[in-house]
């Protein structure tokens, strides 16, 4: 796998106009942690509702009228589509903004833009996700949409931490993945910590310490640029080649329309050639053979 393809990349375009947002409200408001909340929302114009689709690993822009807009990933699946759903960390102008937004709220969505995680290549396939703190948001997308569809996939493991046992995110959500049989789940935190029962150390050496086989194994990496430098290397070890080694570089983005510049990678723009991508395309855009 050398390429993702991003020829199905689906837009609703508010009046056709790329800059224009849809209106959505919020319909729940959940504490992650201290510094992190997911939004449930959904369209106030119901056709819209109907309508919308999207696909694991997509993003979208939302908006505080009058403070400004954000890019985040859709963080739920496409396979539960009664509402939507963005998770973020308060760190600026924006984010603070809409910390401080209740049910019952108004704000701007722009989107879906973006590629996706490539479904049809992963079927049948042992799947191996790793992820650190707020950046299992895209990673739950994909995990909902194969345990949607649980026999379409082989082996799943998880290997998720963060650093401590108050900055894991989506608890009920590992609560259910390890309640799950079907599923290898393993926590960890960076260091020790009162009642804490789960691994400790850092993604990367727990990865390797866990060590799951890359026969017929594709891994999908999402956490702070600190940590997939890392990962890479650590699945490079455990036999993962660079095209099964997939990741989103969300993080990087802004505009979401290729018109800012911030998210280049090489003559790559990750919002409109990504954010999806494989370690091999990565490694193709930093040499320069693009």
């Amino acid at each position: 796998m050398g390429a993702i393809d991003i020829s199905n990349r689906k837009q609703f375009l508010a009046g056709g106009n790329l800059y224009l947002p849809h209106i959505a409200v919020i319909e729940k408001v959940i504490d992650e942690t201290p510094n992190v909340r997911t939004f449930h929302f959904n369209f106030k114009d119901e056709k819209l509702r109907q309508e919308f689709t999207f696909e694991s690993g997509q993003f979208g822009e939302y908006s505080v009228f009058g403070v400004g807009e954000a890019t985040f990933c859709i963080s739920n699946s496409p396979t539960r589509r009664d509402h939507l759903e963005f998770a973020l960390q308060r760190v600026g102008k924006v984010t603070n903004a809409l910390h401080r937004l209740g049910v019952g709220a108004e704000i701007g969505f722009r989107g879906p833009y973006g590629n996706s995680f490539p479904i049809d290549f992963l079927k049948g396939k042992n799947l191996v996700f790793v992820g650190g703190g707020i950046a299992l948001a895209p990673l739950r997308s994909l995990i909902w949409n194969v345990i949607d569809n649980r026999d379409k996939y082989g082996k799943v493991d998880i290997v998720y931490g963060a650093r401590s046992p108050a900055d894991l995110c989506f608890k009920y959500d590992l609560e259910a993945w390890e309640k799950d049989k079907s599923i290898g789940l393993v926590t960890t935190i960076d260091r020790e910590a009162k009642g804490w029962t789960g691994k400790v150390g850092l993604v990367p050496n727990v990865l390797t310490e866990v060590a799951p086989s890359a026969s017929n194994a594709v891994a999908i990496v999402c956490g702070p640029p600190i940590m997939i430098r890392f990962t890479f290397p650590a699945l490079l070890k455990l036999g993962f080649t660079p095209e099964n080694m997939i990741t989103t570089l969300e993080k990087k983005m802004q505009c979401g329309v290729g018109k800012c510049g911030r998210c280049n990678i090489g003559n790559v723009y990750v919002c409109k050639d990504g954010p999806v991508f494989t370690y091999a395309q990565i490694k193709s855009f930093i040499s320069g053979e693009v």
